[in-house]
């Protein structure tokens, strides 16, 4: 008798005609017990590209035997890694988001061109993440996240570093407050094992926002990826992917509604999250067939307080929030602070309401207690006005200053603003634009982790604003505004701008204004693009030509 939870695999182990799909299967060591069971793919993004995904082999395989043993049948393949590390600060960032489109493109065809019945997802570097919860979401299978977690920081020098401290001791060379030995010897340590990077940055971020989803298990986001409870927690999940297919449920479209995006993003800005969830939660909306904009993000965001202190801006680190109670104890604090949906659903069984119950007290440092937070209001927030009609996000968990008032200093592209800084060709109260990198004129939207950890580094990372249609790093800090929209490439303000313009940002009140009257603003013709800034290969103008606004989530495609 066919297990009735081969609800899809049966098309290619039943019948006469499926002899020869069945002698493949046989040639891969699949008996008969394997056949009659159903089939689970592992998608991974294991690699040897960054040290981010290089966790993840020992746990693919716990997720193998995990399968097994639960009575299912295991296939494991990968897809595409770009890492923000190697690809930083240089034209392959351009590929960085477009590869979050080709996961997810390149996962949902191997599930459905194999005709999977579940479906476990493996990912640690920042793109991979929303990449595979965007394939979860659109094939819509019973389906688990599994995160493969961060690297753990190292003591040096009597303080705790991480790879954002390396970044900005760069800085610290061109000024000359620290020497190339200090920064040589920095670099050998700054990342001590694999694993995503050490504090709340983009990778941390999402996979936080894959449990309050509830598409990964509890206690998932912030483990350290060297620890061997990883392995157990697999194998774990293992069970929870066994009762959701032998329930056809929960799916993601079961998970991710509304309501769930809403308390993804109270977590994002209660921990001073990445920035980049801003532009993925619409993506991950998208693919479940919801319309959630930054429009909406904003309004949710402006009744959150920070109650993680988390780096860049705070104290703390990932393996820290660990040890603090994880996801579970930041929900506690959300629910006594009233801003959560309780009635949320998890792939764990029970609601976030019932999680959050269940979650130890808030320790007082890590994360702070119901009416104690960090800061009353987000640790992320998003402005509007003259130079961004579409909005443009901004982490302000750490910043002190919120209130800037200074001339525009723009560039063309990030090489140019780079080159700039580095010869210090700047002032303290410049406002840097960086246009022509947003997700169509880039194309696609490059991070700008460089040159505001130069600016950090020389002492300049609190005197100057930083402005771009692109994007910012998770661990990018300072009174850096990135998705400003619409883009330069679609005729946006943030195109008409001169040098010398001034720009008024207020974090406080949520406002990004260039104040040129409205009229002169409008009759200027934008700035030309530079030739050499057209997309070199046929996957950026393919990407290109498909992108939409960051607002939206740079979207590809209508969602299901």
């Amino acid at each position: 008798m066919t297990d009735s939870r081969k609800r899809h695999s049966r098309t290619i182990t039943e019948g006469l005609d499926r002899a020869p799909h069945r002698a493949f299967l046989r040639a891969m060591g699949h008996d008969d017990e394997a056949l009659d069971s159903p089939f689970i793919g592992i998608a991974h993004t294991m690699s040897e590209v960054t040290p981010c995904t290089m966790s993840l082999g020992p746990q693919i395989d716990a997720a193998r035997l995990g399968v097994t043993r639960e009575g299912m049948t295991p296939f494991a393949f990968g897809t595409i890694t770009v890492a923000d590390s190697m690809s930083m600060n240089h034209r392959g960032m351009r590929f960085s988001l477009v590869s979050r489109e080709i996961i997810a493109d390149s996962v949902d065809a191997v599930v459905r061109g194999h005709a999977y019945d579940g479906l476990m997802t493996f990912a640690t570097c920042d793109k991979t993440l929303p990449g595979m919860m965007m394939a979860m979401a659109r094939i819509d299978r019973p389906s688990v996240f599994l995160y493969g977690g961060a690297a753990l920081p190292v003591p040096w020098k009597g303080r705790e570093v991480g790879v954002v401290d390396v970044y900005e001791a760069v800085g610290q060379v061109y000024e000359g407050t620290t020497s190339e030995d200090d920064l040589a010897a920095m670099e050998r340590v700054g990342v001590p094992t694999v694993g995503a990077c050490a504090g709340q940055f983009t990778a941390n971020t999402m996979a936080l926002v894959a449990e309050v989803l509830g598409l990964a298990p509890i206690g998932s986001a912030y483990l350290p990826a060297v620890y061997s409870e990883r392995l157990v927690l697999v194998k774990r999940a293992a069970g929870l992917l066994r009762r959701a297919l032998e329930a056809d449920g929960p799916k993601p479209s079961d998970l991710i509604t509304r309501a769930s995006l809403e308390n993804a993003v109270v977590a994002v800005g209660a921990t001073g999250g990445s920035t980049n969830a801003l532009l993925h939660l619409p993506a991950i909306a998208n693919e479940v067939g919801l319309r959630f904009t930054l429009d909406d993000i904003a309004g949710i965001l402006e009744s959150v307080p920070l109650v993680a202190d988390l780096k860049p801006g705070g104290a703390f680190w990932a393996r820290d929030m660990h040890h603090a109670g994880s996801t579970p104890a930041l929900l506690k604090v959300l629910d006594a602070e009233g801003v959560l949906h309780r009635d949320t659903l998890h792939i764990e069984g029970r609601t976030i309401g019932e999680i959050a119950d269940d979650g130890p007290a808030a320790d007082g440092a890590v994360v702070r207690a119901a009416g104690n937070p960090v800061t009353p209001t987000s640790g992320v927030v998003v402005l509007k006005g003259s130079l961004a009609p579409e909005g443009a996000v901004l982490k302000v968990a750490g910043l002190k200053h919120r209130v800037h008032e200074g001339p525009a200093r723009v560039f063309d592209c990030e090489e140019d603003a780079v080159a700039a800084v580095r010869k210090r060709d700047y002032a303290a109260g410049d406002v840097i634009v960086i246009r022509n990198e947003g997700p169509r004129g880039g194309p696609g939207m490059r991070e700008m982790l460089g040159v505001t950890a130069l600016l950090y580094g020389q002492g300049m990372g609190e005197q100057v604003a930083l402005i771009t249609d692109g994007r910012f790093s998770g661990a990018t800090r300072g009174l850096c505004i990135g998705h400003v929209g619409p883009e330069a490439a679609v005729g946006g303000p943030i195109g008409r701008l001169r040098t010398g313009d001034m720009i008024r940002i207020d974090a406080d009140t949520r406002v990004l204004d260039v104040l040129v009257p409205e009229s002169e603003l409008a009759a200027r013709e934008p700035a030309p693009v530079p030739d050499w800034l057209v997309p070199e290969t046929p996957t950026l103008r393919k990407y290109a030509s498909l992108v939409g606004p960051a607002h939206l989530g740079a979207l590809t495609h209508e969602g299901e």
